[in-house]
């Protein structure tokens, strides 16, 4: 015998496995694509695009800092564009090291280095690829885990966000199960694998930039690794545990690592916004009115807990309108309307077709009739304490989604678990439950594959599952009145209130409505009970074994994605989708009155547009410089300016904005420029100071002060005005101070000035602590002082000077350094991972999946 038929390799690429799994894995992958595409179809293929209402009105914001980077190709951190400026950390962030995470991303999603999933498409695909990984890590088989994919990907709270345009959130949600995924490998021993995933996909969830999911997923994530503790003191195996701990807690550092500059600057950036409180010592008015305040120590629970969902409207899960489904008028069902008197049908045609807890909503959390059955059933029949960590996340989910409906436990994490108070929004925590239930409802038909005649004889699981699902739906069916009293509490205090006018026939109306609405609940009941039973039977069909076990995963699958997909459609179809012409119209139009602004060449007038809700809307942002603007995490102090004196057409406030110009519709709609000759410009010298001691104080001196003269600081900037003198009238005739504007951007500006004597320099700039630099002449960096409640001040020595005003955080050069080595950490652990895979005699093999 030879030498080379004796020396077996060191390194074997186990060739037949690959032969095996690749036409499999291809096949999974054609079939993911084209639901993520069919679900889009014929819009993705005629070029029409979803004109999406959040996104509109956001469409201006950073408008300003995207032309300087088309013209320049420089990156700005700062924006003019809304709210007279702020950071551009929660708009757009674009850190040079999330390069290759971005481009990774792009391959993973068929973006990059060729689009090959139009629209929106690729979200679908990513939800359903991500899914569908973390229940091969399981153990879960091939086709299982494509049908708990269907069931995550197609449950109508995520195509909803589509239609809101919600698409950062979405993003995040399609990277966190795969990010389980990796947590799961690595407490299955494979660390190599585990660790690479983790990292990737956590870096992925936190590029994506929506805190809140990946803080709500946390909480389930802590529950999974508490399971995997109890199965390791019961099986004494902590060793296992103690280092699939420290490759998570590594990969979790990478990952933080990688999206450093974003979080540092996300976390620096929320203490100064509406996110971290106001200094302002709430009036009696503001505490009445219960508003979008925040205190100190975060945002108003009221605030936090307006969209709450209810805790009947939790058998949305099983039957989508059992409120009403989403927001309109109850004119629009023509169902509906016939169980209405025609002498009824105009006053009752304009109320809601929603009746449940929330303002208003764009549709219900439904998972699936069939769906929720499996979940309950699994969660009798399934064993490990995986299955623990399912159900405590699910419970855990839909009780903090009620948010003032069960205020004390809601109190409990606002006052008491970090980070909690900074998400409004309670009902989106339902996120969690949306993938606990479909995650135990595989694991729950996979036992009952497994074992037919057991999970039949368990006559517990079985009654229990089939009475809260098929029971509970029945019942709604038959009786839709039963758990409902078919009105919100806001209808039954206006019905109360017009009783007593004795004006119209109330009881009528109210019966009416409620006839109406029952229909509403009824039908959709029905279609339940038919899903419900449509899948029973297929069961049957096994459990007679007339069947096998691929037949019933296909016929469920179908089943499944037929019930979500239709009730997915009522908030997200063809006709959504309009031509691309008019979704710009519509995202950024153009006016003649902003024709007619922008014919002023000036670079640094803002204006503000009374003719749109102004505070709430970004689409002033896309043509000009705009006092108003729409974002959720606004700087506080300028909320404060909002509330005390913009609200209230304070003028002098308005000048010192330098708001040049005003957008004002007339009777007709039509829409008029007004310019204010008053405003004072870019930036002006003071002769004086009014030193306030707190904020209340300087908020109140802005409500008559003499602003053009006059500069209102905080005595906490005392010691950076320690130079500062009182402007003294002299004998002889001076000239007046004097300030130009030279060259102005997003994240720079020049200027030059011109003083006999050394004075106070405001600048119609919003002040902002962290990042802004005033170089003097090129050497000196002199110190930036708050004016005004929110605007930059400088005290400026005498003589002529050029000034630069440059935002360059050097906070950014610290975690971009960071990022990067955390990147290069990343790319050695996915070559590792992927040598683990191909070359398996590198590692100790793990048993094969199922």
């Amino acid at each position: 015998m030879d030498r080379q038929t004796r020396v077996k390799p060191i390194i074997q690429i186990n060739t037949e496995h690959l032969k095996k799994v690749l036409p499999q894995l291809g096949g999974i992958l054609i079939l993911f694509i084209f639901l993520a595409i069919a679900y889009f179809a014929p819009a993705v293929f005629e070029g029409r695009e979803l004109f999406q209402q959040d996104v509109a009105g956001a469409s201006g914001n950073g408008s300003d800092v995207h032309r300087l980077a088309e013209a320049t190709g420089e990156v700005s951190y700062w924006t003019n564009s809304l709210f007279g400026g702020m950071p551009m950390y929660q708009i757009s962030p674009s850190y040079p090291s999330l390069y290759i995470i971005s481009k990774i991303q792009g391959v993973l999603t068929l973006q990059w280095p060729f689009c090959l999933l139009p629209g929106y498409s690729w979200l679908l695909f990513a939800m359903l690829g991500g899914f569908y990984l973390f229940l091969r890590a399981m153990r879960v088989g091939r086709w299982p885990s494509v049908l708990g994919a269907v069931m995550w990907t197609f449950s109508s709270y995520f195509i909803i966000l589509i239609t809101a345009g919600h698409i950062w959130k979405l993003m995040t949600l399609a990277f966190i199960p795969p990010t389980i995924a990796g947590i799961v490998y690595s407490y299955r021993g494979r660390y190599l694998v585990g660790g690479a995933l983790t990292a990737l996909f956590a870096s992925l969830q936190l590029l994506s930039n929506h805190v809140q999911m990946s803080y709500y997923f946390a909480f389930l994530i802590l529950f999974i690794l508490g399971a995997y503790l109890w199965e390791a003191i019961r099986t004494k195996k902590l060793r296992r545990f103690v280092f699939a701990s420290l490759v998570t807690l590594g990969a979790g550092l990478i990952a933080l690592g990688i999206n450093s500059s974003n979080l540092y600057h996300t976390y620096e950036y929320g203490s100064e916004t509406i996110r971290g409180g106001s200094e302002l010592t709430p009036s009696a008015e503001d505490k009445i009115s219960g508003g979008v305040e925040a205190t100190s120590a975060g945002l108003d629970k009221e605030y936090i807990t307006a969209w709450s969902y209810g805790k009947g409207e939790t058998l949305t899960l099983l039957v989508p309108n059992a409120y009403g489904g989403a927001t309109g008028e109850l004119r629009e069902d023509l169902a509906a309307m016939e169980h209405i008197p025609s002498d009824y049908k105009q006053i009752l045609g304009g109320l809601n077709h929603y009746w449940g807890d929330q303002p208003f909503t764009a549709g219900p959390v439904y998972v699936g009739a069939f769906v929720l059955f499996l979940f309950f059933l699994g969660a009798f029949i399934v064993k490990g304490p995986l299955k623990w960590a399912l159900l405590v996340g699910t419970l855990f989910s839909i009780f903090l989604a009620w948010g003032h409906n069960m205020m004390w436990l809601t109190d409990l994490f606002i006052d008491h678990v970090p980070l909690y108070n900074k998400f409004r929004t309670v009902s989106s925590i339902l996120v969690v439950a949306e993938f606990t239930i479909p995650a135990l409802a595989v694991l729950g038909l996979i036992q009952f594959v497994r074992e037919p005649k057991e999970v039949v004889a368990n006559r517990v699981a079985l009654g229990v599952s089939l009475a809260l699902t098929l029971g509970v739906a029945l019942i709604l069916a038959l009786v839709p009145g039963t758990f409902f009293s078919l009105m919100s509490e806001q209808e039954q205090a206006m019905f109360r209130q017009a009783m007593g006018d004795g004006q119209l026939p109330i009881p009528s109306l109210m019966a009416a409505l409620k006839d109406a609405r029952a229909s509403i609940v009824s039908a959709d009941a029905w279609r339940s009970v038919f899903v419900l039973l449509l899948s029973l039977g297929a069961c049957a069909l096994y459990y007679w074994g007339k069947i096998k076990a691929p037949i019933l995963y296909l016929l469920v699958g179908v089943i499944t994605l037929g019930d979500l997909w239709l009730v997915d459609k009522r908030y997200l179809n063809d006709e959504h989708f309009i031509d691309k012409d008019l979704v710009a119209q519509q995202a950024r139009p153009v006016t003649e009155a902003d024709r007619t602004i922008m014919a002023d060449k000036d670079p640094h007038y803002r204006v503000m547009n009374f003719a749109v809700n102004s505070f709430n809307d970004a689409t002033t942002s896309a043509n000009h410089r705009s006092v108003g603007g729409y974002h959720a995490a606004k700087l506080r102090r300028y909320q404060d300016l909002i509330e005390h004196q913009l609200s209230k057409q304070n003028m002098q406030v308005y000048n010192m904005l330098d708001t040049r110009y005003f957008i004002l519709p007339d009777r007709s709609g039509v829409l008029h420029v007004e310019r204010n000759e008053k405003a004072f410009g870019a930036a002006w010298f003071v002769n004086e100071v009014q030193w306030v001691g707190n904020a209340d104080e300087e908020m109140k001196a802005l409500d008559d002060a003499p602003l053009r003269s006059r500069g209102i600081i905080d005595e906490r900037f005392r010691p950076m005005l320690k130079d500062y003198q009182p402007i003294v009238a002299l004998d002889t005739v001076m000239p007046e101070p004097t300030v130009e504007l030279r060259s102005y951007a997003p994240n720079r500006a020049t200027y030059r000035t011109k003083t006999e004597q050394p004075r106070l320099l405001i600048f119609s700039e919003v002040y902002y602590p962290h990042g802004w630099h005033l170089i003097l002449d090129g050497k000196e960096e002199l110190p930036i002082l708050r004016a005004n409640y929110v605007l930059r001040a400088a005290y400026i020595p005498a003589g002529e000077h050029q000034l630069e005003m440059v935002f360059d955080p050097k906070s950014i050069h610290r975690t971009e350094l960071a990022a990067n080595v955390s990147s290069a950490l990343l790319v050695l652990l996915i070559l590792g991972a992927l040598a683990s895979l191909f070359f398996p005699s590198l590692h100790k093999g793990e048993h094969k999946d199922e």
